[in-house]
């Protein structure tokens, strides 16, 4: 038997806090802890938000280009890890 997940909440992608150094956006779960969901699931399409710590998900209402700025401070961090910059 398959059973359908029913979203928590909708949420817009500028709701959310997004941590440059993990490449992750949070957003607060009632449960206590935070929803999550990376720059790298949303590149790839995904809208779903998971908390680690219970069965509650949310749906991340963005559009693609919304992500651009995300994907390029991503791009910024990689290189100067690479590089040491």
């Amino acid at each position: 038997m398959a059973y359908i997940l029913e979203d928590y909440d909708e949420v817009d992608i500028e709701q959310m806090e997004y941590s440059k150094g993990k490449g992750i956006f949070t957003y607060p779960c009632p449960c206590g802890d935070r929803f999550e969901i990376s720059i790298e699931e949303l590149l790839n399409g995904e809208e779903i938000a998971t908390c680690p710590s219970c069965s509650l998900i949310i749906k991340v209402n963005y559009l693609p280009e919304d992500l651009d700025k995300y994907a390029l401070i991503q791009e910024e961090i990689s290189v100067q890890s690479i590089f040491g910059v």
